[in-house]
């Protein structure tokens, strides 16, 4: 299955094969992104780590940035 993959922190597009029932974390795990420093949507909609993908579809990687 084909996932497409919006890397906002590089501003990059990239398109992955993945097995249906790949979860967020496998999908960061490919990227070599640690799940610590991002949060993912799926379709516009906020997913964690354990989010099974069912379908195609966009998965959004958005960098966490915290400050004092």
């Amino acid at each position: 299955m084909k996932l497409k993959v919006f890397i906002e922190r590089e501003n990059k597009r990239v398109s992955l094969d993945i097995k249906k029932g790949a979860t967020i974390s496998d999908v960061l795990r490919k990227l070599k992104l640690n799940p610590v420093t991002v949060v993912t949507t799926m379709n516009n909609e906020v997913v964690t780590e354990g989010f099974t993908i069912q379908s195609e579809g966009i998965l959004s990687i958005h960098s966490v940035v915290s400050g004092g």
